[in-house]
């Protein structure tokens, strides 16, 4: 099980890591929900977190606030979820985000 969550593990973080590379600055994402994850990705990686949040050890509840943001939802301490999660939620609910208002 350890070398499959290493393995899994390793996968997400080349995965991130090709997304956040993959268009070059200038390229303009086909949809909104695309434009609203890149735009997520790069927070986390202008904040230093791509690498922690593809490893499913952001508490995302740290960046949460229902007023101020910049995540608008009020999540509980220890809301490690996983990076598929956030950009999913990326694509559903872009509201949630300051980076794609």
């Amino acid at each position: 099980m350890m070398r499959k969550t290493t393995v899994l593990g390793g996968v997400t973080v080349a995965l991130a890591a090709s997304l956040a590379v993959a268009a070059p600055a200038s390229a303009a994402p086909a949809n909104d929900g695309a434009a609203c994850v890149q735009a997520g990705l790069g927070t986390l990686k202008s904040l230093g977190l791509l690498q922690a949040a593809a490893q499913q050890k952001v508490d995302y509840s740290t960046l949460a606030d229902p007023v101020n943001g910049p995540i608008y939802a009020a999540l509980p301490a220890g809301s490690y979820l996983s990076l598929g999660q956030v950009v999913k939620l990326h694509h559903t609910n872009p509201t949630l985000f300051a980076w794609c208002r």
